[in-house]
């Protein structure tokens, strides 16, 4: 994907079976290297362990160090209360459950001294943007979740987000 113009390469990813829970996820789970993918992911039991600062800003610390994403590229991302949302495009090496895989691990271990609990949830949820998708304007959106939440009344109030297009 080039960075200037948002274009993606064809992501033809295979519809997910009828199955339910987390194995229905996995089940149409496609890692194309190169391709765009919007990611979410829960705390564990959707408590809002980001409200604490220090908590935080731990985490976000961490989401920064490119040693987290191996050969894949974080382009946005937002820490909300509850959850956490990016943009990641693949490289060839890792598999998009390993990029998330790495990722939650990594957070978790950062804020273990702080919160020696559960951190995520299970599984994580995500959608290869299409070629035809606008990169920034998804982008746009992950940043915006703050506002849409209601927890500021401009995108810049609030510290847990970054965007390489900034």
């Amino acid at each position: 994907m080039s960075l200037m113009t948002g274009r993606l390469p064809r992501c033809d990813v295979p519809v997910m079976n009828g199955t339910a829970g987390h194995r229905a996820l996995r089940a149409g789970r496609a890692s194309v290297p190169g391709c765009a993918y919007l990611l979410t992911t829960v705390t564990a039991y959707r408590r809002p362990l980001f409200k604490d600062h220090h908590l935080a800003r731990s985490v976000c610390r961490c989401i920064h160090e490119a040693k987290h994403w191996g050969d894949a590229s974080l382009l946005c991302w937002v820490l909300m209360p509850d959850h956490w949302h990016g943009l990641v495009t693949l490289g060839h090496r890792d598999s998009l459950s390993t990029v998330m895989n790495r990722f939650k691990a990594a957070t978790a271990k950062q804020i273990r001294c702080i919160h020696p609990q559960v951190v995520w949830g299970t599984g994580f949820h995500d959608r290869a943007l299409r070629r035809e998708d606008d990169v920034r304007s998804v982008a746009r959106y992950i940043v915006a979740n703050p506002l849409r939440a209601g927890l500021v009344e401009a995108v810049l109030d609030y510290p847990y987000w970054n965007c390489v297009w900034l």
